[in-house]
C-alpha cells in the first residue's frame, strides 16, 4: 500500500489537471512561449506519440491510446487522410477507419491531448502522400506551390477538416482535446525545388491555417521559415541540436523515428531502445518541451494505401506498440521509465532555460533552476565508445557511452538511457514463438480457382499510337495496366521458321510480366529507391503476327520528394532487335490498352461472387502459375486477438479476407544477403541503414488480418496471385501467450514511479523484477528464476556460480495467476548466496490467456 500512495503521489497531478480537462470536457486556453506550450495557464512538458487511425480499426482504438496512456504519453499526433475522407471531389467519407471525430473522441476519453495534422499533404509512406489522384487532373494544377487552382483545393479541404472539429467541438477551447494542428509537411525539405513559388506558399499556407482560427497554435514541421504566429518543429533521429526561428518559440520535436518503414525487397530496420531513449533524454536535456515518436503504434497499410514506390504493407516501424497491438518489449517499458523521469522534472524544465556545464571531453551537464527549491539535472556522455566516471556537484557518477543520466534532484540518478531494467519479450507474430498458435488450415482445404485472360479481355479497351503513362491512364483505379501490341515477321525474311530476336523493354517503374504469343518470358521490377527497371531477353516469334502483353503494375504512388506528384510510372521504351543487330522501336506503334484485371472487373474479390460458376474447382489445385486466382474458406483460431496470415508460399500479389483487403504481398522478393548484424551496437548516430535484421529473406510473409473482420464461422480468403504460388502453404496464427523476462541487479536503483522530490528514493525500496502481461493474460508459469549469478541472457538463462534455493517456488507463489508481479531484488527476502558478491535476479516466464 505505501509504494501505491509513492506512485499516485506521483500521477495525481497529471491526472487533475490533464485527464480531469480531456475527459470532461472543460475549455482551456492554449498559447506558447519561449520555454513550453501553455495549457490553462500552465507550461507543459508532453510527450507524444503518432498513432494513425486508419492504419488500425476502430475496434482497438481504445486498446492501443490505453497503452500509450500507460506507457507515459500526454499526446496522441495523427495526420488526416485527404485522398480516402474526400475520394471523390466533394464526396466525404468520415466512416470505419476513417472516422476521424471517433478516433479523436476516443482519445479524449482516455484522457489524452491530441495534435491534429492536417497538412493536407501528409507523406507517411501513405498513396500518393495523402493527395487524392483527382486532383492531379485540375486544369492548371501544380502541387505545394503558390498555384491558385491548387490553393483553393487545399484551402477548402483544411476548413473542411477544422470546421468538422468545430462541430463536433473538439477544439481544446471548445473543451476538446485537440491542442495544437500542423499546415503542410516537412515542406522546407523541398522547397528549394520550387524557388520563388515555395516561398510565397510557406506565407500564404501559414496565413491561410491562422485565418481558420481553431484557436489553438499551429505548427510546420522541418520548416526553418514558418513565419509567426507558427511554430517551426523539428524532424529527425536526433533533434538536440534544433532551435526554432524565434526566441519567442518552444523547441518541439514533432518526428522522432522509433525505427523506419519496410521496404518490398530490403532488410527489416530497427532502433535499438538505448539510442532512442538517448535522442529523448539529449532532447529534453537542451531545453526541449515536446516530442513526438513517429511511430508510437504503425499499424498496417491495408488495401492499396501503401505509398510508393514499393512500401510493404506492414507499417510497423519498430514501435513501442507493435503492428498486430502488442506491446513490444523493452523498448515500450524503457521508454515508459524515460518518461516518468523526466516528468519528476517538469517544475523545473518548464520554469527555467538550461545552464551548460562542461564535464570533459564529450561530457557535459545541463542544470534547470527553480530558485531557492533547488535543481534538476542531466548528465551526458556523448562518446560513442568509452564509458566514462564524472563528478558532479561534489558526486561521482558513471556514465556509459552514449547514455544520459536523470537527476531529478541534482543527486540521485533515477534514470539513465542505457541501462535497460524493464522486461523483455521473446519472440512475436513475426519471428516465431512457443507462443504462437498456428494452423495449417488451408492444406486440406477446398480450393477454387480463376484463370486471369491474359492482354486485352473486354470491348472496354482502347488504342493509342504512343506508350502512354500509367498513372494518367489508369488513374489509380487499379495498380494493373496491360499493354498489348502485335509484331509481324516477314516471311519472306524468315519463310516458315521461327526467328530469335532481342526484346528490350524500359520501365519507368515498377513492375512489368511480359508475354509473347501469351506465353510468359519474364518477370521486371525495380526497388523502393528507384522504381525504373530495363529488361532484357532473347524472345523467338513466329512466322507472321506475334502479339506480346505486357502487364505493368504499379506498387504506391510516389508520396515523397519535390514534384513528387507527377512522377510517372509505366513503360516508356519497347524495341527488338535481332541477331544482326538490326532493330524496331515498337514505342510509337499502335498499342492496345485495357486499364485492370478481368477478375477486379468481376468483383472476384467480393464475398458475392463465392460462390459464383465463374470459380473453378477439382481435385488438381494448379500452382505455381502466374494471373491466377485463387479462393478457400477458413474458420479462424479461437481467440478474440488479432490474426496473421503466412504468405510466404506465394510470389507476389493482393489479399482479401471477406472482401477485406489485406493488402500487397510479394514474399517472392528477397533482401540482400548482406547488411544485417545479431547485434546492433546502439552507441553512436543512427541511420535508418545502420540496423537490419532478416537479410536475404522476404521482407514480410506475415499479414495482419483484424479480429474484427472474421467471423465465428466460415471466412472467405481470395488471393490474386501474379507471378506464381502454392496457396495450400499458407498458414494462419495467433497469439496465445508471451513469454517474457527480466535480469535485475540489487546495484540497479528502485522503480522510478518509487521516486518523490520530497523524499528522493525511500532507502527501503529495493531494486524489483516486474512481470507485465497483456491486459486479460495471467502468469501461467515459471520457466526459469535464479537468484546469485545467473548467466546468459532471456531465454537462455542458466544458473551461475552460485543461486539462492528455493527461488522458483518463491517466484511462481508471488506470480502464478496474477496479470503482474513484482519481486524484490534482495538478500533480505532470497537471502545471500555468495555473500560480497553483487547479484542478480533472473526470471523467465509465461504469459496466457
Amino acid at each position: 500500500m505505501e509504494r501505491m500512495h509513492f506512485l499516485l503521489f506521483f500521477l495525481l497531478p497529471v491526472l487533475v489537471f490533464q485527464g480531469y480537462y480531456c475527459q470532461r470536457g472543460f475549455a482551456v486556453t492554449v498559447t506558447y512561449d519561449h520555454r513550453a506550450l501553455v495549457i490553462d495557464g500552465h507550461r507543459r512538458l508532453l510527450l507524444s506519440g503518432s498513432i494513425h487511425y486508419p492504419r488500425s480499426t476502430p475496434e482497438v482504438w481504445p486498446e492501443l491510446i490505453r497503452k500509450s496512456k500507460e506507457g507515459g504519453l500526454d499526446v496522441i499526433e495523427t495526420y488526416v487522410f485527404w485522398n480516402y475522407h474526400e475520394p471523390v471531389r466533394g464526396q466525404y467519407n468520415f466512416e470505419g477507419r476513417f472516422d476521424l471525430v471517433r478516433f479523436v473522441k476516443t482519445v479524449q476519453k482516455a484522457g489524452l491531448f491530441v495534435h491534429l495534422r492536417i497538412g493536407p499533404y501528409a507523406c507517411a509512406e501513405w498513396n500518393y502522400g495523402g493527395f487524392p489522384l483527382w486532383l492531379h487532373f485540375i486544369p492548371g494544377i501544380q502541387f505545394r506551390t503558390t498555384n491558385t487552382p491548387f490553393k483553393n483545393e487545399m484551402e477548402r479541404f483544411l476548413a473542411k477538416i477544422v470546421n468538422v472539429m468545430k462541430e463536433e467541438k473538439l477544439f481544446a477551447t471548445q473543451g476538446g482535446p485537440i491542442i495544437l494542428a500542423q499546415v503542410e509537411n516537412e515542406y522546407g525539405n523541398v522547397e528549394w525545388a520550387y524557388g520563388v513559388g515555395g516561398q510565397l506558399y510557406v506565407k500564404w499556407a501559414a496565413a491561410a491555417a491562422v485565418d481558420l482560427n481553431t484557436t489553438v497554435p499551429w505548427v510546420m514541421c522541418a520548416q526553418e521559415d514558418a513565419p509567426d504566429p507558427i511554430i517551426n518543429t523539428c524532424n529527425g533521429f536526433y533533434c538536440d541540436q534544433f532551435t526554432p526561428n524565434s526566441p519567442s518559440k518552444p523547441k518541439m520535436w514533432t518526428e522522432n523515428y522509433s525505427g523506419w518503414f519496410l521496404s518490398f525487397g530490403y532488410a527489416i530496420p530497427f532502433r535499438p531502445v538505448e539510442d532512442l531513449a538517448f535522442s529523448v533524454a539529449r532532447f529534453f536535456e537542451t531545453g526541449g518541451t515536446f516530442q513526438n515518436y513517429y511511430m508510437y503504434f504503425g499499424g498496417t497499410n491495408f488495401g492499396r494505401t501503401a505509398g510508393g514506390p514499393l512500401i510493404a504493407t506492414s507499417y510497423d516501424y519498430d514501435a513501442p506498440i507493435d503492428e498486430y497491438g502488442f506491446i513490444r518489449q523493452p523498448k515500450w517499458g524503457h521508454l515508459r521509465d524515460l518518461h516518468k523521469a523526466i516528468k519528476q522534472c517538469e517544475p523545473y524544465l518548464v520554469h527555467s532555460d538550461p545552464t551548460y556545464v562542461p564535464l570533459g571531453p564529450k561530457l557535459e551537464a545541463h542544470v534547470y533552476y527553480k530558485g531557492s527549491e533547488g535543481c534538476a539535472a542531466f548528465l551526458a556522455n556523448v562518446d560513442d565508445k568509452m564509458d566514462m566516471n564524472v563528478t558532479f556537484n561534489g558526486n561521482s557518477y558513471n556514465l556509459p557511452a552514449w547514455s544520459v543520466s536523470i537527476l531529478p534532484d541534482c543527486k540521485n540518478v533515477i534514470f539513465n538511457t542505457a541501462k535497460v531494467v524493464s522486461q523483455k519479450i521473446l519472440g512475436d507474430l513475426s519471428y516465431g514463438s512457443t507462443t504462437i498458435m498456428k494452423e495449417n488450415l488451408f492444406a486440406t482445404s477446398t480450393w477454387n480457382w480463376y484463370k486471369e485472360q491474359m492482354g486485352i479481355w473486354s470491348n472496354n479497351s482502347f488504342t493509342a499510337s504512343v506508350l502512354l503513362e500509367q498513372i494518367n491512364t489508369t488513374k489509380d483505379t487499379s495498380d494493373y495496366l496491360w499493354y498489348t501490341v502485335s509484331i509481324d515477321v516477314n516471311e519472306k525474311l524468315s519463310p516458315n521458321k521461327e526467328k530469335e530476336v532481342f526484346l528490350l523493354v524500359e520501365s519507368l517503374g515498377h513492375a512489368a510480366l511480359i508475354f509473347v504469343n501469351k506465353r510468359l518470358v519474364g518477370f521486371g521490377y525495380g526497388n523502393h529507391d528507384d522504381a525504373s527497371f530495363i529488361f532484357r531477353k532473347a524472345i523467338t516469334l513466329k512466322p507472321g503476327n506475334n502479339t506480346v502483353d505486357i502487364l505493368s503494375m504499379m506498387i504506391g504512388l510516389q508520396n515523397y520528394g519535390p514534384w513528387f506528384d507527377v512522377t510517372g510510372a509505366g513503360l516508356f521504351s519497347v524495341s527488338v532487335s535481332d541477331l544482326l543487330k538490326a532493330s524496331g522501336d515498337f514505342s510509337s506503334r499502335e498499342w492496345t490498352y485495357q486499364v485492370g484485371l478481368e477478375g477486379e472487373y468481376l468483383g472476384l474479390d467480393k464475398p458475392s461472387l463465392a460462390n459464383s460458376s465463374l470459380w473453378t474447382s477439382g481435385n488438381q489445385l494448379p500452382i505455381n502459375q502466374s494471373l491466377i486466382w485463387y479462393k478457400t474458406t477458413f474458420i479462424a483460431p479461437e481467440g478474440s486477438g488479432p490474426l496473421a496470415l503466412n504468405l510466404a508460399s506465394m510470389g507476389k500479389g493482393q489479399a482479401w479476407v471477406n472482401g477485406q483487403s489485406i493488402g500487397r504481398y510479394w514474399p517472392a522478393y528477397l533482401s540482400p544477403t548482406s547488411g544485417c548484424s545479431q547485434n546492433c551496437d546502439y552507441r553512436g548516430s543512427y541511420d535508418a541503414s545502420k540496423c537490419l535484421k532478416k537479410c536475404g529473406e522476404p521482407a514480410q510473409t506475415l499479414y495482419h488480418v483484424p479480429r474484427s473482420w472474421v467471423y465465428p464461422g466460415e471466412n472467405l480468403l481470395v488471393l490474386h496471385e501474379e507471378l506464381g504460388g502454392d496457396p495450400s502453404k499458407i498458414t494462419i496464427s495467433t497469439r496465445t501467450g508471451q513469454e517474457v523476462c527480466a535480469h535485475i541487479s540489487e546495484s540497479d536503483p528502485p522503480p522510478v514511479d518509487y521516486w518523490t522530490l520530497n523524499s528522493g528514493f525511500n532507502p527501503m525500496l529495493s531494486p524489483e523484477v516486474r512481470l507485465i502481461c497483456e491486459q486479460g493474460w495471467r502468469i501461467a508459469s515459471i520457466n526459469f528464476a535464479s537468484f546469485g549469478t545467473p548467466e546468459g541472457q532471456c531465454g537462455k538463462f542458466n544458473h551461475g556460480i552460485c543461486s539462492a534455493d528455493n527461488i522458483l517456488s518463491v517466484i511462481q507463489e508471488a506470480c502464478i495467476g496474477l496479470e503482474s508481479c513484482s519481486i524484490p531484488v534482495s538478500t533480505l527476502k532470497f537471502g545471500d548466496p555468495c555473500p560480497g558478491l553483487v547479484k542478480t535476479l533472473a526470471v523467465e516466464a509465461l504469459c496466457s490467456v
